[in-house]
Order: C-alpha cells, then sequence, then structure tokens
C-alpha cells in the first residue's frame, strides 16, 4: 500500500512524464515548421516514449490499488531558436526528470517501501539512457557549427529513429 505522500508523488510524476510528452510534441511541431522532418521525428519517437513512461507510473498506482490523480498539464514552450537550443533545453528538462526520479525512489527508500523503490529502479536507469542519448544530439550540434550541410545530414539521421516499447524482459 503506498502512502499518502508517495502516492502524491507518483501522480506528480505522471504530470511531469505527461509534460514530458507535450514538451517533445511542440518541439517536433517546431522543427516540422522549420523544414527538418528528421529532427521532428526524432521527437516524435521520444513523445511516445514519454507517454510509455507516463502510462508506466499510472499503471503501478492502479496495480497497487493508489488512486491516480491527473492534473492539469502547462502549456510547453512553443517558440525556440535553433535545434541545438532545442536539445539544450531537452538535456535541462531531462536532468529535472531525472532529480524528481530520484526524490521518489529516496521517498521509498526513507518509506521502507521496497516494492516502489524496485519499481523506479527502471526509471533510474532509463534516465541515465535519456540524458546520454539527448546529450549526443548536443554533442553533434555544437560540432556542427549550426551550418546546414551538417543539419541537413543530422536531420536525416535522427529521422530513423522510432521508439519501440520495451517488452516486459526489457523492464525487468
Amino acid at each position: 500500500m503506498l502512502s499518502d505522500k508517495m502516492l502524491e508523488a507518483l501522480n506528480e510524476q505522471i504530470n511531469r512524464e505527461l509534460y514530458s510528452e507535450y514538451l517533445y510534441l511542440s518541439m517536433a511541431a517546431w522543427f516540422e515548421d522549420q523544414g527538418l522532418p528528421g529532427f521532428a521525428a526524432w521527437m516524435r519517437a521520444q513523445t511516445q516514449e514519454e507517454h510509455f513512461h507516463a502510462m508506466k507510473l499510472f499503471d503501478y498506482v492502479n496495480e497497487v490499488n493508489g488512486k491516480v490523480s491527473l492534473k492539469t498539464i502547462e502549456g510547453p514552450p512553443v517558440d525556440f531558436e535553433s535545434p541545438l537550443a532545442i536539445f539544450e533545453a531537452s538535456l535541462e528538462h531531462e536532468k529535472y526528470i531525472t532529480a524528481s526520479i530520484n526524490e521518489r525512489m529516496k521517498l521509498a527508500m526513507d518509506e521502507s517501501d521496497f516494492a516502489t523503490a524496485n519499481f523506479l529502479q527502471w526509471y533510474v536507469a532509463e534516465q541515465v539512457e535519456e540524458e546520454a542519448n539527448v546529450g549526443a544530439v548536443v554533442d553533434k550540434l555544437r560540432l556542427s557549427g549550426g551550418q546546414g550541410n551538417a543539419i541537413l545530414m543530422l536531420d536525416q539521421q535522427l529521422g530513423t529513429r522510432v521508439f519501440t516499447q520495451p517488452t516486459a524482459a526489457d523492464e525487468a
């Protein structure tokens, strides 16, 4: 059984994951508007991944007989300066999400809620991957210096990303 404090924290995390989905969708829209369909496809895959993260939390709360309480999702920014600025903002956002997951893990440990700590371990590992993936794009964009040819090549490369929902074995 979840404590009231843990339930509130997990519901807040669901909201943060749904905001992440919304944020990346807004970034995808910006890339579409800029004629960068590969960047947009990368962000759309990220949107699907964030939705999966939210629903995984949603399902866990229900599984342990908690009550999901959905909150208002804040509107994300819609205007961005450049592809680099977007990915730098994405990296900062992922660091924020990592800190949020870590707070929930600490709460679970403080409350000796081992089931939730075990569940959150997947998110801890996932955030390492999230930061690394976004950081790799930031590095490439910085190396490109904003040069058109490099941006177009990166657009083509990023367009190959697709979201593949993890299997039960991947989530263990």
